[in-house]
């Protein structure tokens, strides 16, 4: 099998023109990014060696594998849908695991089609409207909901699990509500742990030292891959196999520390802070939106690192979720003769389960007839190539990641890879990528205005004579 690989000359000089790409002499042994990578190297080993990044031992725990996987045969067998209840890291993993490698209609197949593992829904947002929808929808009799998070506290979350417990009370009493309910949470701590103690509610556990951004390689992801059939042991082979390649100490052999080096070079000197993720698949559409938030809530921080000046108030790129060919349609004209202060990440698929051949029809209409004989796959790659020899002829960079076909342990490697490349980045960036400081003070105002106890009331400067309206 092909690993994934990484394409990064469209970020060199050579192929943008002088003043527009890295030097690539600074990539080699002395070289000033060479130089820090191995900053970079020293942090990631460290926090390593303190127990931090949890999430790189995912792939050799054994123990917490065979668990998932008991839980899922066991669960798997007796309902028909199961619904992740969770926002943010809580979901955006295991729906990225979901659309990659699941058939894209799965819920509407059949039992049979679907070889008998059930729908599988993500409820996210605290929208009463899809909410509802989906509670109305789905046979409650028939249904496991998994309520994902990691502190138990999370507000939408918590508020779900509690219109979806008295749902199932109402429906199947108090003791038939809790074989409905499975709780992924932490190991020791938090409401959803004291509940599943005090109601005896099964419960997987999400490692302390696994972040809930960094978790899709946890029980957070991998309980609802394991239940809908998902190769989770595919999965994490993947990301062991990548995440050697990105403890390399040689920076142009290392993937990850290339990605984080090049992308943090690309915004504190070339000018380009926006990073545009742009898979050329469907399926990983739900990949760049976790990718967004790793990113983001990773790497954006207040007054920190090198970087940072009073003018910006803090360090971090702004990535911005995409997805080709749709949004050439929509974005590229901004990407090509827009403002130049964007890189993008392309992510290619090598082949598809399916090319679907372009009939040869309509010969006599021109703007038709040269797609006969070609194939959607050949359209999609060929947009994809032209898109980023578009830019690089007009100096604007870009990055292509090449996987040879959209398996388990391709996805798997792309989890570690990116994973890996934030933490690198965050040391290139001297902040601290596995805390998010700047949700609390939001977290705590919503605390505060629903009456928890412990947490006052906030004045919010929202009253008619501070707002300006029309």
């Amino acid at each position: 099998m092909t690993p994934v690989t990484l394409r990064y000359g469209n970020l060199l000089e050579p192929r943008l023109g002088p003043g527009r790409g890295v030097d690539p002499g600074r990539l080699e042994e002395g070289g000033e990014l060479a130089q820090g990578f191995a900053g970079a190297m020293d942090v990631l080993q460290e926090r390593r060696k303190t127990g931090e990044l949890g999430f790189m031992d995912l792939p050799s725990d054994t123990t917490l594998i065979r668990q998932v996987q008991e839980v899922a045969d066991s669960f798997g067998q007796w309902f028909e849908t199961l619904v992740v209840v969770g926002i943010g890291g809580s979901s955006l993993g295991g729906r990225a695991v979901a659309e990659a490698l699941l058939d894209p209609h799965w819920n509407e197949r059949t039992d049979e089609e679907r070889d008998h593992f059930p729908q599988l829904y993500f409820l996210e947002n605290a929208d009463p409207d899809s909410t509802a929808a989906l509670l109305d929808r789905v046979d409650l009799r028939r249904t496991l909901f998994n309520v994902i998070s990691k502190s138990g506290g999370t507000a939408e979350t918590m508020a779900q699990y509690m219109i979806i417990e008295e749902r199932l009370r109402d429906e199947l009493g108090p003791d038939g509500a809790r074989g409905h309910l499975l709780f992924t949470t932490d190991p020791d701590a938090g409401a959803l742990r004291a509940l599943a103690r005090s109601r005896e509610i099964p419960a997987l556990p999400v490692p302390a030292n696994v972040g809930g951004r960094f978790s899709v390689l946890s029980p957070v992801g991998l309980l609802p891959a394991a239940v809908t059939g998902v190769d989770i042991e595919a999965l994490l082979a993947g990301a062991a196999e990548m995440q050697e390649r990105c403890l390399n100490p040689e920076l142009t052999r290392n993937p990850a520390g290339l990605l984080a080096g090049l992308l943090h070079t690309a915004d504190t000197e070339l000018g380009h802070p926006v990073h545009v993720f742009m898979p050329y698949a469907d399926r990983l559409r739900a990949l760049s939106l976790w990718f967004q938030q790793l990113w983001a809530e990773s790497l954006g921080k207040k007054g920190q690192g090198g970087d940072a000046t009073p003018e910006s108030g803090g360090v971090g790129p702004t990535p911005v979720a995409a997805l080709g060919a749709v949004d050439q349609h929509s974005l590229l004209q901004l990407l090509m003769e827009g403002p130049r202060d964007k890189v993008v990440l392309f992510l290619r698929v090598g082949r598809r389960s399916e090319p679907l051949p372009i009939p040869r029809t309509h010969s006599e209409e021109p703007a038709l007839a040269y797609l006969g004989g070609h194939t959607l796959e050949e359209l999609l790659d060929t947009e994809l190539r032209a898109t980023v020899e578009a830019l690089r002829r007009d100096g604007r960079p870009s990055l292509t990641l090449e996987v040879e076909t959209l398996d388990a342990r391709a996805l798997g490697e792309l989890f570690m890879l990116f994973q890996v490349a934030t933490v690198l980045a965050g040391g290139w960036y001297g902040v601290d990528p596995l805390d998010q400081p700047g949700v609390e003070l939001g977290k705590r105002l919503t605390s505060g205005l629903l009456g928890r106890e412990g947490y006052d009331r906030p004045e919010l400067d929202d009253a008619e004579d501070g707002n300006w309206t029309v």
